[in-house]
């Protein structure tokens, strides 16, 4: 996985940006992130690219993200190399497991309660 911190536009009220590729999921991510409460938590203001192939290009992930942040050209160059740099790695037995799982999750989360 890549992870890239993007910096934020003036004005804007958060504490960070960033913008990667996760190869288990196959997908491009983007997040924008609060600042930390009073416990140091940071609230999610935007998180994209958390389902299997969500986000299957980089410039989707920037996308998201251009309301946000000073997008630097060469983002999407740096993100498609991270993605080759993956494309001959197989997932691990954990990785298979939990791939396994979120299908799972998925499939009982589309199931609808008996409205009777």
């Amino acid at each position: 996985m890549s992870r890239h911190r993007v910096p934020l536009r003036g004005g804007v009220e958060a504490e960070s940006a960033w913008i990667g590729w996760d190869r288990p999921l196959n997908t491009f991510f983007a997040q924008v992130l609060g600042q930390p409460d009073a416990e140091g938590e940071q609230e999610e203001l935007v998180w994209a690219g958390t389902t299997f192939s969500e986000l299957t290009r980089a410039v989707d992930a920037v996308r998201v993200l251009e309301p946000w942040c000073e997008i630097d050209a060469g983002i999407v160059a740096r993100l498609e190399i991270d993605r080759m740099e993956t494309l001959a790695q197989r997932d691990g037995p954990n990785q298979i497991d939990a791939k396994s799982f979120m299908t799972r999750l998925e499939a009982i989360n589309r199931i609808k309660p008996d409205e009777t």
